[in-house]
Parts: C-alpha cells; sequence; structure tokens
C-alpha cells in the first residue's frame, strides 16, 4: 500500500491543473531497484502513454500509477509534500526500494556486502569515494579496499577506524575486525592528499 499524504494530493493536483491536459495522470516507478542506486522516479502520465499494466490508485482528482514492476519495491512507500517560504519539498520515502536486508542465516559475506553497499558506499560517495569487500575470513576479519577519493586520502585510516569498521562491528554479528588492503600511493585524485590531513 502506497500513502500519498493530502498535502502531496494538493501539490499533484495543482501541478495537474496546470498542465490543463484531461485525463493526465502521475506515473510512480522504481529505478534500479534492489541496489544501492535505487531510487523513485515520478513523471506526468497520459492515458496513451500507459503500458496498462499499472496498479491504479484513485486520489481526489487524479490517478497514481504505479508501473507493475515496481509495486512489490514501492510497497510501504509515503510521499508528501512540505511547503516552505521558498518553495516546497517533495519527498517520497520506500522502506523495501534497496531490498531487503539479508538476514541472520544469511552468510557472513553476504551481510558485510549488504551493509557496505547500502549503508557505508553511499556515505563515502559524498567524499568522492567507496570501498570494496576483498575478503571476509572465517574469523571474521574483513578486508576492504578503497577507491575514488578514499584512495590515497590522508583521512582513510580515520575512515576506517571511526566509521567503517565502528559501523560492521555493530551492524554485523560475526565480524571482528576491518583490515585496509589497499595501496594508497597509487591514489589518483584522494579527498584529502596524504601529509595534508590534520
Amino acid at each position: 500500500m502506497i500513502q500519498i499524504s493530502e498535502p502531496a494530493q494538493a501539490h499533484f493536483r495543482r501541478l495537474i491543473e496546470r498542465e490543463a491536459s484531461p485525463g493526465l495522470g502521475v506515473r510512480l516507478a522504481a529505478v534500479e531497484p534492489g541496489t544501492p542506486r535505487a531510487d523513485a522516479r515520478l513523471e506526468f502520465a497520459e492515458a496513451s502513454e500507459l503500458l496498462g499494466d499499472e496498479w491504479a490508485v484513485d486520489c481526489d482528482g487524479f490517478v497514481l500509477y504505479v508501473a507493475a514492476d515496481s509495486v512489490a519495491w514501492l510497497d510501504g512507500a509515503e510521499i508528501d509534500y512540505v511547503s516552505r517560504d521558498t518553495g516546497g519539498q517533495l519527498t517520497i520515502k520506500a522502506p523495501r526500494i534497496k531490498g531487503e536486508a539479508p538476514g541472520e542465516a544469511a552468510s557472513l559475506v553476504e551481510r558485510v556486502r549488504w551493509v557496505v553497499e547500502n549503508e557505508i558506499n553511499p556515505q563515502l560517495a559524498q567524499h568522492r569515494g567507496h570501498v570494496a569487500v576483498e575478503q571476509v575470513g572465517a574469523d571474521g576479519e574483513v578486508w576492504l579496499r578503497f577507491g575514488g577519493g578514499c584512495n590515497g586520502c590522508g583521512m582513510a585510516d580515520v575512515t576506517l577506524k571511526q566509521g567503517i569498521e565502528k559501523t560492521l562491528l555493530a551492524r554485523v554479528p560475526g565480524v571482528t575486525a576491518v583490515r585496509d588492503i589497499t595501496d594508497h600511493d597509487t591514489g589518483q585524485a584522494p579527498y584529502i592528499p596524504r601529509g595534508n590531513a590534520a
């Protein structure tokens, strides 16, 4: 079930009225669902643009069409609109769009990769960086390779110990330590060059 707040419905109605196109609706789809890059896309849709297998959600004054292959990923989504002095903000919260975290029965490797791809790498991307899981030992040691802005970064050690390791130890039972196997001398574009870190 998708929840659309009254302010969001009013926002869509205003936009549709401005378009002055009878039968115009709003289409919602999941883009790259089940991956860390997953996102939701909203767009206007005329009847002729619909595939015919969409799920239709009747709203006051318009119809929200949900792409059939996106329904499972968008189940439980909430669409809201908050008015501000400078305009407004439309938000879509879709808790299942990136997939379900592996359960306790999943292997340690699966659980580590999930946290790295869905929690750690999105944060590192803010600094043009990422890490890859190279190996997970039977003893719970996780070996990572830094890339992008993290390769050669003067703060990589702090990121590893204060961020990544703490996150993996807290979120993935069975992890005992996290190690960096990156050759940081090969970094092409470090976010903070070594020697510049305070």
